[in-house]
């Protein structure tokens, strides 16, 4: 789905009293279930992949003094612009984003094995990649966390369409919140204009969904929002195993 936060500069979204109301509601109902889910498991994390919607719960997480660890993956491919983001991030709200890297043998032997890019070749060479890069650093990052919050919505992809806020996890055996799963693009466009809150500046440039840079590009008018990633795949088998049940 392509909205208008998508086709135009985030200066020409359009901000009503009735769309500023929603937001507001929506973004009480974040902080809800986060502090209901602090009082009851004490241990949460926030997986931050500083995509638009992590850069919502950060301001949310943040403005609110809500007690959550913030930690994000570098997988060793992220374009210049995240590193760029995440040194704003840090800059204005005057914290840490914890980072997790992939385990350094493992990535020389997957490399030197299979080539640089190997991942173009295969659906199981990007699989294995993803892998390496990003959820075995995940699964270090949530030892013995109780709950993790991620930025996932339901519009996201053909995948997603039936998230719900709150799941449980049988993979890392945790509580698994998606705050913002029923929020628009719109929504969450507006969100970042009303609040001034950083993000990525490959928005503007067409990236709607950001990952690692060999495995990102920009789209076109009427494509899905998630068509920029691994766009040589079947859409609907297209995840990095960060969030496959």
């Amino acid at each position: 789905m392509i909205t208008q936060a998508n086709k135009t500069h985030i200066d020409k979204i359009d901000i009503d009293d009735e769309l500023i109301k929603i937001i507001d509601e929506k973004s009480k109902n974040v902080i809800s279930l986060i502090q209901k889910n602090i009082e009851k498991y004490s241990s949460v994390a926030f997986a931050n992949s500083l995509g638009a919607e992590d850069m919502v719960l950060i301001d949310l997480i943040q403005k609110n003094k809500l007690s959550v660890e913030a930690f994000s993956i570098d997988t060793g491919r992220l374009p210049p612009e995240t590193y760029n983001l995440i040194q704003k991030v840090e800059d204005k709200y005057q914290f840490k984003i914890k980072l997790y890297f992939p385990d350094h043998q493992k990535v020389e032997s997957y490399v030197n094995t299979n080539g640089i890019n190997a991942f173009y070749s295969s659906v199981d060479l990007r699989k294995s990649c993803c892998a390496i890069r990003k959820v075995e650093p995940l699964n270090r990052a949530l030892k013995d966390k109780k709950v993790w919050i991620t930025g996932m919505r339901q519009e996201q992809s053909q995948t997603r369409f039936a998230l719900k806020e709150e799941e449980f996890d049988e993979t890392h055996q945790s509580q698994k919140l998606n705050p913002l799963s029923t929020w628009s693009e719109l929504e969450v466009w507006a969100y970042i204009k009303i609040n001034d809150v950083p993000y990525n500046t490959l928005h503007d440039q067409f990236y709607p969904s950001i990952g690692c840079a060999p495995c990102t590009r920009a789209i076109s008018a009427g494509e899905d929002i998630r068509a920029g990633r691994w766009w040589w795949e079947d859409p609907q088998n297209k995840e990095c195993g960060l969030h496959v049940k």
